[in-house]
């Protein structure tokens, strides 16, 4: 049976050149970078090196790079870092409707520390307007925070033109891009964001590396206490050969962004338009063209996502329903239904993510197994019966 793995958005592989890359630092230099003598030397030197990679990806200087353990760390630490170090200016936070969990209930978590959020609608592609940023900002609004791209639905945000309007209003503005950065161009001197967050394990790097930018001059404080580390905005010994595999990925992305796009995107709209016309009652989610070049996710109609995850793997596909955080949950997706989807269909959606590398064949097999499913599952689903019995003259 062939296998297809179509779940890339919730880790993809590790590259062989980022593993050997890390190898030597799982062995004979295993220094303590904030050691004086040569090994803690030598692995401190791969440290800085790793952060001018990522970086470099990012078009920040590696001063701004603060490395962390996940995307989500380093959500809340942008969020509960900077809303704390700035609360002199405000104690008000926006965000999105469609925003990741670690920034949600980070935001939640401030709200008990007396800080008030304000949670922007979006459109039915997912999409913010950025008006609607500018009339929630009022005279003690210290933070927004955005993200770059949604992992649910692919949907990319204009993020340039929101940070443009926190400026103009002097708010300070964080953008959660781990579901774009390694995937498409993020510069953070073109978006002008005052903090990025990233992860590793998007761009064939290795899980549990990831890293916050924060542009220089914008106060933090850290979540963790202890030490020196990562400028005294971190504390806790580096993870050192996470920290070279992630600059090792950070500095392959940088030079084959382009062609990964492309490659990608021819894919994915190959199985967005093969789908909808071989599946009725198959909705596309997210925009349809302002989107993630390796995303494509659909709800279908009638059918839990749960129960299509399961008969696909048992035909040797692999994707998700909904984000990697929330997949295993039976509530429907916070993400739709802020794009004003109801219950019974969100309860329905799938994500296929893929890579530059993915096969075509991979595709065709998800066309030639994955109708038949939604056909069997659909017979046994008691609200395309009552669907079919409505429709009756």
């Amino acid at each position: 049976m062939r296998k297809a793995y179509l779940d890339h958005i919730a880790a993809t592989p590790l590259r062989p050149e980022v593993l050997e890359a890390m190898l030597p630092f799982f062995r004979g230099s295993y220094g303590n970078p904030q050691s004086l003598h040569s090994a803690g030397q030598e692995a401190l030197q791969a440290v800085d090196e790793a952060r001018v990679m990522v970086a470099g990806l990012i078009g920040a200087a590696s001063e701004e790079i603060i490395f962390t353990a996940a995307g989500s760390e380093s959500n809340s630490l942008a969020l509960k870092g900077m809303a704390l170090a700035n609360q002199a200016r405000g104690k008000r936070i926006v965000v999105s409707a469609i925003e990741h969990a670690s920034v949600l209930n980070s935001a939640k978590a401030l709200e008990k520390l007396g800080f008030t959020t304000a949670l922007l609608p979006v459109d039915r592609f997912g999409r913010i307007d950025p008006g609607d940023v500018r009339k929630a900002l009022t005279k003690d609004t210290v933070l927004v925070s955005i993200m770059t791209a949604n992992s649910e639905v692919g949907t990319i945000e204009p993020i340039a033109e929101i940070a443009r309007i926190c400026r103009e209003n002097g708010v300070l503005v964080h953008t959660d891009a781990v579901a774009a950065a390694g995937t498409v161009p993020v510069d953070v001197k073109t978006l002008g964001v005052d903090a990025l967050s990233l992860a590793a394990d998007q761009f064939y790097g290795p899980k549990g590396a990831a890293a916050l930018f924060v542009r220089k001059g914008v106060r933090v404080l850290p979540l963790i206490d202890g030490g020196v580390q990562e400028g005294g905005r971190r504390g806790g010994t580096e993870n050192v050969p996470a920290i070279v595999g992630m600059g090792k990925a950070a500095e392959i992305a940088a030079a084959e962004l382009g062609q990964r796009a492309e490659a990608a995107k021819t894919l994915r709209d190959l199985l967005i338009r093969e789908l909808l016309s071989r599946a009725d009652h198959v909705v596309l989610t997210g925009h349809p063209e302002l989107r993630l070049p390796h995303h494509a996710s659909f709800c279908v109609e009638f059918i839990e996502g749960e129960g299509m995850l399961l008969h696909l793997d048992l035909k040797g596909v692999a994707c998700s329903s909904g984000s990697a955080c929330t997949s295993k949950s039976l509530k429907a997706s916070h993400v739709l239904l802020a794009m004003g989807l109801d219950h019974a269909l969100a309860q329905g959606s799938l994500v296929f993510s893929l890579l530059e590398t993915t096969a075509r064949e991979d595709i065709d097999h998800v066309l030639e197994v994955f109708p038949p499913i939604i056909d069997k599952l659909r017979r046994m689903s008691p609200l395309y019966t009552k669907y079919l019995e409505e429709k009756e003259p």
